[in-house]
């Protein structure tokens, strides 16, 4: 439990941590990131851009808007089963990383979308689009090596 501290000063701590609570954070804090999980995040990045191209594909082929029509539409339920398996994925990644360090890797899914989109869609990727890619792989990049000091 939190509790205020009623010590006064620039140097006092602000809050104060009982021993229990303490201790959880100091494991977390001394856990590392397994390959495996940082593995299987990547994984789910491609899982992830293969899940909102099959919604697109999905979303563009409604004819009917009805229920049925939706639950019928192939690639638009394929979308949804990929978002599930990524779900389970990122579920069994997580037991063994830090949610700092592997969740950010998720933003990868907007490079492998970003590349995909033109092949599957024809849409036009200009300036902003690469240099947004580019600043996404340079921050997950950070983000890896700081993990590892």
């Amino acid at each position: 439990m939190l509790q205020s501290n009623t010590v006064a000063g620039p140097a006092a701590p602000i809050l104060e941590l009982n021993e229990p609570t303490a201790t959880i954070f100091r494991q977390d804090a001394a856990s590392k990131t397994s390959f495996t999980s940082i593995g299987i995040v990547l994984l789910c990045t491609v899982i992830g851009a293969a899940a909102q191209v099959l919604m697109r594909m999905g979303a563009v082929g409604i004819e009917n808007s009805s229920l049925a029509g939706i639950v019928t539409n192939w690639p638009l339920m394929g979308g949804y089963a990929c978002l599930a398996v990524n779900t389970g994925l990122l579920i069994l990644a997580l037991r063994d990383g830090q949610l700092s360090v592997l969740y950010p890797i998720i933003a990868l899914t907007y490079v492998w979308v970003t590349i995909l989109s033109p092949l599957f869609f024809g849409d036009l990727i200009n300036g902003f689009n690469v240099a947004g890619v580019a600043l996404i792989v340079l921050g997950v990049s950070f983000i890896g090596l700081g993990s590892r000091s």
